[in-house]
């Protein structure tokens, strides 16, 4: 079982979910074959899948290896699950599924935080301590989403109020 056989068996299957595969990594672990794939796709809100949407795409995506058979009846474990706050943002879809969220951007004239306020296909607008700036996707090298524990209009703070 490689990259290339459990992508072709599973793209399908999560397209059929409304989801995208980001990417799938298969590795010999003893007797058995560990299989992850991480998914990533719009998301009811369009923030990124929900647990729920991971939940039904993972039944899903079990039953088809287990019909293909690409182990040859050997074990596998799989392991599904999203794309993962602290993959890089590479494309525009990433940065839009991150709208609100703090980012720590590497460009041509150096370093960058500010919160995501809008993007197009060329450009993420930030907001920067009540300013903005455009910067265009081009000249960034790398975008990271910083975590917040408390993040401003999260749901803690709504139900507090």
């Amino acid at each position: 079982m490689d990259n290339a056989q459990v992508t072709t068996v599973v793209e399908p299957v999560v397209e059929n979910h409304g989801l995208e595969i980001d990417r799938i990594e298969v590795v010999a672990a003893g007797k058995r074959a560990l299989v992850r794939i991480f998914l990533d796709g719009d998301g009811p809100e369009g923030h990124g899948p929900s647990l729920d949407q991971i939940a039904e795409a993972t039944r899903s995506i079990s039953q088809a290896l287990d019909d293909a058979d690409l182990t040859k009846g050997r074990p596998y474990v799989l392991e599904v699950s999203s794309r993962g706050v602290g993959r890089p943002l590479t494309e525009p879809k990433h940065f839009r599924r991150n709208l609100g969220r703090l980012v720590a951007l590497t460009t041509t004239d150096g370093e960058v935080v500010g919160r995501i306020a809008a993007v197009t296909d060329d450009a993420v607008e930030l907001d920067i301590d009540g300013g903005s700036r455009t910067v265009a996707l081009a000249a960034i090298s790398k975008a990271l989403v910083q975590v917040e524990l408390n993040r401003p209009g999260s749901q803690l703070d709504e139900e507090e109020d």
